[in-house]
């Protein structure tokens, strides 16, 4: 197929697929604060402490009262590199709690909102 064919068909597809949204039900995104971001002590005898955060949740604009989202943590080791990993989980109107258990040798560096799932919006 001549590329020019391919790329009119693309763009023609993608052109088609926003037209169709736009007429389709209009979407919206709740807003999250991370609040009470805490790191416990260690713990004997396993040596690990538990990074925990509540995150207050506006679903003012949202006709649902739940739906996904995804945390992207960064990770610190002593003796590895460091990763970034995400946890896909569920909001609920108002707050969310959440932690991770790490080892005596690590420490979150960083987290952050990554992918929060559209909702309908309320009239």
């Amino acid at each position: 197929m001549p590329r020019s064919y391919v790329a009119g068909l693309l763009a023609g597809s993608i052109g088609l697929m926003s037209v169709s949204q736009a007429l389709g039900q209009q979407t919206c995104t709740p807003a999250f604060a991370f609040k009470h971001v805490r790191l416990s002590e260690m713990r004997p005898p396993t040596l690990t402490r538990k990074w925990t955060a509540v995150l207050s949740v506006d679903a003012s604009r949202c006709a649902t009262n739940s739906g996904l989202f995804e945390i992207v943590f960064s990770r610190s080791k002593e003796n590895a590199p460091d990763i970034d990993f995400k946890e896909r989980l569920v909001w609920q109107s108002n707050s969310v709690d959440v932690s991770v258990i790490l080892s005596a040798d690590e420490a979150m560096t960083g987290y952050r909102i990554d992918h929060v799932a559209a909702c309908p919006c309320a009239k």
